[in-house]
């Protein structure tokens, strides 16, 4: 199945998704959602964005996001690789 692309945001503002393949839990304990908070301050350094909200489950990420400059799929590209490298 094709994806649809991404329609840029007037406002810059984003809710984002993101969940582990096949649904399977991408946190297992509190030292990982401690990680990916992390993640997400060292993308802050490099990126404009700011993070109005998040919350994190088990098995997916909610975040509502503004971008500035950096375009969204760059954002979480920052946030999300790292993040699965250590995982």
């Amino acid at each position: 199945m094709v994806r649809i692309a991404r329609e840029k945001s007037q406002t810059g503002i984003y809710h984002i998704m993101l969940r582990g393949i096949d649904k399977r839990n991408i946190f297992i304990n509190n030292s990982d959602y401690e990680k990916f908070i992390e993640h997400t301050t060292k993308a802050k350094e490099k990126a404009e964005f700011t993070v109005y909200g998040y919350c994190l489950m088990t098995n997916h990420v909610h975040m509502l996001l503004k971008t500035e400059s950096e375009e969204i799929g760059d954002v979480i590209r920052r946030i999300t690789v790292g993040y699965a490298q250590y995982h």
